[in-house]
């Protein structure tokens, strides 16, 4: 009789028997069989050099532009970035021995006008590992927070945990102002959550062999590591860093001396001082000289002006006009907004200097009972209007605005 020549299960023992040329095969096996290629492929993880599709600078732009708007000096340095990061990872060492080497960012802007989004958006488009780590956390080792390595525990997440393709991802850094020094002398005590940090991110920056906890969280003696390399890693840093305008205008006050002292103030854009900004003013700010060092592109986010917000409410691909068009659409409502809503709504971001961010927080005062409302009452109409958005965030006393 015939039998699985794996199993040894006989015909009449199980469902189905496939034969080949020299034995056979019960469904149990196969099943098997399919789990063992499927976790072996899991483990080698997809990630391979040879078959990235190399987008060029202006094409990575493009993407962004659809997700995000304005921001067009730091989107190309973003795209540059990312696009040469590519490179090196398939860069071959010729006869002059010329090595490409990694240029880190520094991402410096207002609170709400799109670092994160920026990396968030450069994230769906990338075909190496990619995550978004917030420095808040961290702390230097033996207090109780993460340890500095646990940022390489989500790139070694994201990688499905193989190793070589961690070691070539992205890491985004958030929030890097937050672990600035709090004076300008160095620290004599212990800033765990400060100068500390800092010192310990020195390392990954520039390119060592971490020994990194699986799971994340504290290390301790008996826990197994894993060893990256995060010589090909590329890290981007972003950070609000609220406060450094004065820094930048202190700096440039002092150089304008002279005949044409005059002629060089007026020419400062006083509104948008962040254009400005330079390595010296992040050291100004807090940040250690090393860590500067090893972030050699420092690029700023411009301020969102009334229009720019505007534009972000209903021009992107996930636009916050268009997310609630379709949650409305769900529960067969065609819902609309007037051109004065939109101003009214700007114009309230705009007083509390809220940024893209508060944004949403404005549309959700508005729109919260009308979400309750409508999917009940029968109505397949409602055009929110000025009148109707202001008595809401009236009515709400723009208590959470501002607590902002």
């Amino acid at each position: 009789m015939d039998k699985c020549s794996f199993c040894g299960r006989k015909k009449n023992e199980v469902d189905i028997l496939i034969a080949g040329i020299d034995g056979h095969i019960c469904e149990r096996c196969v099943e098997q069989a399919h789990e063992i290629i499927e976790e072996e492929f899991k483990s080698k993880g997809s990630f391979d050099i040879n078959s990235i599709k190399l987008h060029k600078p202006a094409q990575i732009k493009e993407f962004l532009d659809k997700y995000v708007i304005g921001q067009d000096h730091a989107k190309k340095i973003l795209s540059v970035a990312v696009y040469n990061h590519y490179k090196r990872l398939g860069q071959k060492v010729d006869d002059d021995e010329t090595e490409i080497e990694k240029s880190n960012i520094i991402l410096v802007g207002p609170t709400g006008t799109g670092k994160t989004l920026l990396a968030r958006t450069i994230a769906k488009m990338l075909h190496v590992p990619f995550t978004i780590v917030d420095a808040t956390v961290l702390t230097e080792a033996g207090y109780v927070g993460e340890d500095i390595e646990s940022l390489l525990t989500r790139l070694l997440q994201s990688a499905d945990y193989n190793v070589e393709a961690a070691e070539r991802g992205i890491v985004f850094i958030d929030e890097i102002d937050k672990i600035a020094r709090k004076g300008d002398n160095p620290s004599i005590t212990r800033d765990v959550s400060g100068e500390g940090v800092q010192q310990g991110l020195l390392k990954l920056l520039e390119g060592a062999v971490v020994n990194v906890p699986p799971q994340g969280g504290r290390k301790h003696p008996e826990q197994k590591m894993i060893p990256v390399d995060t010589k090909n890693i590329l890290f981007v840093c972003g950070g609000a860093f609220d406060g450094i305008e004065r820094k930048i205008a202190q700096r440039m006050n002092t150089k304008v001396v002279g005949f044409n002292a005059v002629e060089k103030t007026a020419s400062i854009d006083r509104e948008n001082l962040m254009q400005y900004i330079a390595p010296m003013d992040l050291k100004s700010f807090g940040l250690i000289p090393e860590i500067i060092g090893r972030l050699p592109v420092l690029t700023y986010l411009d301020p969102l002006d009334p229009g720019a917000l505007r534009r972000i409410l209903t021009e992107p691909k996930n636009a916050i006009i268009k997310q609630y068009t379709k949650l409305f659409g769900m529960d067969h409502i065609a819902l609309t907004f007037t051109d004065e809503a939109l101003d009214y709504v700007v114009g309230i971001a705009v007083e509390y200097k809220l940024g893209a961010r508060g944004l949403r927080s404005i549309c959700e005062t508005i729109m919260v009972d009308a979400m309750f409302d409508l999917p009940t009452n029968g109505k397949k109409e409602f055009t929110v209007t000025e009148d109707y958005a202001r008595d809401k965030v009236e009515r709400a006393g723009m208590k959470l605005l501002k607590a902002s």
